[in-house]
């Protein structure tokens, strides 16, 4: 599934100040209805050097990439992946399952 990235600022204030949140042992996701599917991930400094950072965020694109076939609407994302020792694609995989599910859920009530 074709999806594009958030890279401005404005974007992700939106989704932090008005999204809804979903949680999961690996990963936070914030989400808000859109026109089209838009992901963005921040990685805090807490999680390491910037090459380390950079690492989580490939992990985190590959591995909604695989899973946003799942939601069955289009949402603005962001993904917050908690710390942890290792970083898996296999690990955030579950996790975005889990919160998707969630997320779709969650606007079937609505």
């Amino acid at each position: 599934m074709k999806y594009a990235r958030l890279k401005k600022n404005a974007d992700f204030r939106k989704l932090f100040d008005g999204g809804k949140r979903v949680f999961s042992p690996c990963l936070t996701v914030i989400y808000s209805p859109a026109r089209t599917l838009t992901m963005g991930i921040a990685v805090s400094k807490k999680h390491g050097g910037a090459v380390k950072r950079n690492r989580i965020k490939r992990l985190v694109r590959a591995a909604f990439f695989n899973t946003c076939g799942i939601l069955e609407k289009n949402f603005s994302i962001v993904i917050i992946p908690k710390t942890a020792e290792e970083y898996s694609e296999k690990n955030f995989e579950k996790s975005m399952l889990s919160c998707f599910k969630k997320v779709n859920a969650a606007c079937a009530q609505n």
